[in-house]
């Protein structure tokens, strides 16, 4: 299997168990959550809403707990599916789905075996069902529930959205960007955990604002996003997995459980925002500056209308939370991509080309590394260290998808070294100012006028 599709179940697995796994609970809290998790369905990675065991989630937490990430990761099939030798068997699926929509895999698995005496993979049975748009989801609809949530402590649930700022003056192109604010609240308390301005919306912004609010506030339960790219992406669901964190996408247009974020968003273009346009902007520093003093000062320290109680009252009441410790951190918010090493124990990356350990020549190998800087390549075969690439032909040295980490030009010295060459010259011979060779040509020229033409005056200038 893929390393990539891999992590993907991986991660999947880890956003089924996320909530049951939190040390936090009681064995029958946990239970109950279990439970729970067993009588629901999951979106899995190929599109497909799954169902699984109560023994399977206690299982797969156990091996969380156990190793980690990796040791979610599911372990390489053996079968070929017995479609591909009778593929009769899936129209006959594909018409059982129709006929009626709610029919699962696995029913559809017992009926055919039971008439033609064929055991067929249900993974095979859904993957084909999917590729033609069979899947259950797309031909069942189910009823919307909607209602009040309020997480019952700080830190259970963050909500992070993206809102649109000012033009800012932007010097590595010499006009104006759009700010892009990246927020991060606190469900139950309604602390702005932390907000900061980037003038690119990608998945490293949010990665960013994710370590620096983590850095100051603890490490949340559960972090809930839009689909948006910044948040949906391998990179982030890396970042929750190794954290702990449970990753949450709101469903497209549902934007229920969203309203304390838009309530937010609405408070700081009326607040802020307004009077920043107002004031005008230099760059985006200083609009990041006057925002964190707005945030400390005003939207924090206010009685917000709802609870009551001013946001950072509210948080800090129940006293220190969850930390992790910093080789966490520093690992968790490393991008991961895996490569095969050539023959010549190299592998590249962005256009760069390392060495590695030629042990690994002919292997996959996973590359852990910081976007934002491309000399560090740390590598990993089976989820196990295996030593640094090392650099030899850098031609890149941030991501290409990373471009707030490209390195500026550097400034102008003003330092003039060969003019420096010939005032130390100068002064040493003792000429002092240089020849103006335009007077020497104007001397030379009245020469030619008052001499006769016989060429001894010509001769006797050039002499000179």
């Amino acid at each position: 299997m893929e390393h990539d599709r891999a992590e993907a179940i991986a991660l999947h697995r880890w956003a089924v168990i996320a909530e049951a796994a939190n040390d936090r609970l009681t064995p029958a809290e946990r239970g109950a959550l279990v439970r729970a998790a067993a009588g629901r369905t999951h979106a899995h990675p190929d599109g497909e809403d799954r169902r699984y065991s109560r023994n399977t989630i206690d299982r797969w937490i156990r091996a969380w707990r156990k190793g980690g990430l990796p040791a979610l990761v599911p372990a390489p099939r053996t079968d070929t599916g017995a479609v591909r030798a009778h593929p009769e068997l899936f129209t006959e699926a594909a018409a059982l789905r129709l006929e009626v929509p709610s029919r699962s895999a696995a029913q559809i698995v017992s009926i055919l075996f039971h008439r033609h005496g064929i055991t067929v993979s249900e993974r095979t049975i859904r993957d084909q069902l999917h590729r033609r748009g069979l899947h259950r989801a797309a031909l069942v609809a189910e009823p919307k529930a909607f209602g009040r949530y309020e997480a019952s402590r700080p830190n259970e649930r963050w909500i992070t959205d993206v809102l649109v700022g000012p033009h800012v003056p932007w010097p590595k192109t010499s006009t104006s960007v759009r700010a892009k604010l990246f927020l991060i609240v606190d469900d139950h308390s309604r602390l702005l955990v932390d907000g900061h301005f980037f003038a690119h919306e990608n998945a490293r912004a949010c990665q960013d604002l994710l370590r620096r609010a983590i850095t100051r506030r603890g490490v949340p339960e559960v972090l809930y996003a839009d689909n948006g790219a910044p948040f949906s992406n391998a990179w982030l669901s890396r970042t929750c997995g190794v954290l702990g964190v449970r990753l949450v996408h709101s469903k497209p247009y549902s934007p229920e459980g969203r309203g304390k974020q838009e309530r937010l968003n609405r408070y700081i273009r009326e607040a802020f925002l307004t009077e920043a346009t107002h004031r005008g902007i230099a760059s985006l520093a200083e609009l990041n500056d006057l925002f964190g003093a707005w945030v400390e000062r005003v939207c924090n320290a206010r009685v917000h209308k709802e609870t009551g109680e001013a946001p950072i009252t509210r948080f800090e009441r129940t006293g220190p939370h969850r930390q992790v410790d910093k080789d966490t951190v520093v690992d968790a918010f490393r991008w991961s991509t895996t490569r095969k090493v050539t023959k010549t124990a190299t592998v590249s990356l962005e256009g760069n080309h390392y060495s590695v350990d030629a042990s690994l020549v002919g292997r996959r190998v996973e590359l852990r590394y910081d976007p934002s800087d491309l000399d560090r390549i740390d590598v990993f075969f089976e989820g196990k260290p295996a030593g640094r690439a090392v650099p030899f032909v850098i031609g890149r040295h941030t991501h290409r998808l990373v471009p707030q980490a490209v390195r500026p030009a550097p400034e102008a010295t003003g330092i003039d070294y060969l003019h420096m060459v010939a005032t130390a010259q100068d002064e040493a011979t003792g000429t002092g100012a240089k020849v103006d060779f335009s007077q020497l040509a104007m001397f030379e020229g009245s020469a030619d006028e008052d001499a006769p033409d016989d060429g001894t005056a010509r001769n006797e200038g050039a002499a000179l």
